[in-house]
């Protein structure tokens, strides 16, 4: 497993002020309805410190905008999926194959990520926004995922789904342990 990046502080300081300008908050309220001192969201708006995750999903919850909004700069749209990816359905009646690969509800919005753990503790997960709901295919190791009082062990291939509104928990069981997460909000 590749030792983690630095959180990308630039994208997360232009990022912040302008979701936190766009619904007029000003520093201490926004910092006072994320439950973070004045002086971390200062830091972070002038692309300095190291946010946490814990942090960074109180800021997306108070600003009411999906994780990914905070940390990912702006790029082309481009996408890429290799041959074999997706599920494949083929037609009866040509050399023709439909592959699935992106599904998107009307008024939903998604984030998608790669998630790396190792064993030690368990990512645990307060509830993000109503209506949330995350899906995970598991790539790599072991874990165990899902709602913090009944969380499912899963192997690679697995695929499980659960409510990102309430307590959740991913914890890897073995070393290099990887995973693809779709976070669905609606």
């Amino acid at each position: 497993m590749t030792p983690p990046r630095g959180a990308p502080l630039e994208a997360i300081a232009t990022s912040l002020r302008r979701e936190r300008e766009r619904i007029g908050l000003s520093l201490s309220e926004l910092a006072k309805r994320a439950g973070i001192a004045k002086s971390t969201l200062s830091q972070l708006e002038g692309a300095s410190g190291n946010p946490s995750v814990e942090t960074l999903w109180a800021l997306s919850l108070a600003l009411d905008v999906p994780f990914s909004r905070l940390v990912e700069p702006a790029r082309p749209r481009v996408q890429i999926i290799r041959a074999g990816e997706g599920p494949a359905v083929f037609s009866e009646r040509a050399d023709y194959v439909a592959t699935l690969l992106a599904s998107c509800p009307p008024n939903a919005r998604r984030d998608i990520y790669l998630i790396t753990a190792e064993p030690g503790s368990a990512r645990e997960s307060e509830p993000h926004m109503p209506g949330v709901i995350e899906h995970v295919v598991l790539s790599s190791g072991r874990a165990r995922i899902g709602l913090t009082d009944d969380p499912i062990e899963v192997a690679p291939g697995d695929y499980v789904a659960y409510p990102g509104d309430v307590e959740h928990v991913f914890e890897a069981l073995e070393p290099g342990t990887a995973a693809v997460m779709v976070s669905e909000h609606w």
